[in-house]
């Protein structure tokens, strides 16, 4: 059995509050690292937290100038040698599936750092990736590694709703992000793939705090039911605007925009109920996407709802954006609007579709100039079609 095979036994055999601890013996022994780290990115994805470090408590680093920061924005292994040691520092990126988990931090011998260990070191980040997220079904400590700050109870459970915060397949990569991330209430997104088709859900729960919080996960249910069911998503918002209804007789609603992808062929089925918007940049031009809105769910009894149709092409991006996005005002007044978001989207067109929610949302944090409570989300959708 190689190094390779030993840790991977080993890790899969580890307890599930254990595996840090696990790898950072198993390096030690395969490769001689002289200090192992794991950290995880928080909610906000603004600095990287350690989780269990080796040689004390450990704060925060920052992901925007630290070389942790910079593997992490890059997806590339990074060195960083020591000043005073004949030693160097490995930031390997800790992915799944497009999701960004954190940075796995491997300090190694000088004579050890090879290309081939780096190759290794990359498997194992990529080992405990996928570990971290079976391990999470039975343990809290890798959540409250993400925490800089206590969530609120609707927040908690909106983060808990999620699929992910980004995800990437041969045809598609998503990535989205709430804010304000510790603080979020009413807003949130779903997607679910199989081999033929891509799904996606973003929703708006009116109001403040937990009622908007379980309005939004009574909503997404209501919504995962019937698409497990195998049903259309304008049948999907039917059965949610029911159940929805069936409980707050009207008085509560919630905006929702669902799209329907064809994997082989690019047509884009939508189901508009409310006040989300669809924007596309194609090449250079930025454009939103008008789809005629129906109810939002749950206003009245036994809404029925229509799916529109458009197209997508290889090298289409998608950005679905809530009203808190904007509607966003200055401190002078002036709504955020259409012109400013089209200018925020083209700016960021070289960048991946994972690191896009939080720069655009990053921008209108800079508009406003001020904290705010009110709900933002953006999820951008890179279509690269079927080869």
């Amino acid at each position: 059995m190689n190094a390779r095979q030993e840790i991977e036994r080993a890790v899969r055999a580890a307890p599930p509050y254990a595996l840090v601890e696990t790898v950072r013996e198993a390096l030690r022994r395969a490769y001689g690292a002289l200090r192992v780290q794991l950290l995880l990115a928080d909610y906000a994805m603004t600095v990287l937290k350690p989780v269990q470090p080796a040689d004390g408590p450990g704060d925060p680093l920052s992901m925007h100038n630290s070389p942790e920061g910079r593997a992490f924005g890059s997806q590339e292994p990074r060195e960083q040698p020591l000043r005073h040691d004949d030693a160097l520092d490995h930031h390997i990126p800790v992915t799944v599936r497009g999701e960004r988990l954190g940075i796995l931090t491997v300090r190694l011998p000088a004579e050890s750092s090879t290309p081939g260990t780096v190759d290794e070191l990359t498997l194992v980040a990529d080992l405990l990736g996928h570990e971290i997220l079976v391990a999470e079904r039975d343990t809290d400590l890798y959540q409250r590694a993400r925490r800089v700050s206590r969530l609120t109870l609707a927040a908690e459970m909106q983060w808990q709703l999620l699929p992910a915060r980004a995800c990437t397949a041969a045809e598609y990569a998503i990535g989205a992000q709430l804010e304000p991330a510790y603080a979020i209430h009413g807003d949130n997104f779903d997607w679910s793939a199989d081999a033929g088709e891509l799904t996606v859900a973003v929703t708006n729960g009116m109001g403040e705090g937990i009622q908007a919080s379980l309005l939004t996960n009574l909503a997404v249910n209501a919504l995962r039911n019937a698409r497990r069911a195998g049903i259309g998503i304008a049948d999907q918002a039917s059965l949610a605007d029911q159940a929805i209804y069936g409980l707050h007789r009207g008085s509560a609603h919630v905006s929702t925009l669902l799209l329907h992808f064809d994997l082989a062929t690019g047509r884009v089925g939508a189901v508009d109920a409310g006040s989300p918007q669809l924007w596309r940049l194609r090449g250079r031009t930025v454009a939103r996407i008008g789809l005629e809105a129906e109810l939002p769910l749950g206003m009245f009894e036994e809404s029925q709802y229509s799916v529109q149709e458009f197209q997508v092409v290889p090298g289409d991006r998608l950005l679905l954006v809530s009203d808190g996005v904007y509607e966003a005002v200055s401190p002078l007044g002036e709504a955020y609007g259409e012109r400013a978001l089209a200018r925020a989207i083209l700016a960021t067109r070289l960048l991946p579709a994972a690191t896009v929610p939080r720069a655009v949302l990053r921008e209108l944090a800079d508009y406003r100039g001020s904290e705010t409570l009110d709900d933002a989300l953006v999820m951008c959708i890179d279509w690269f079609g079927r080869q």
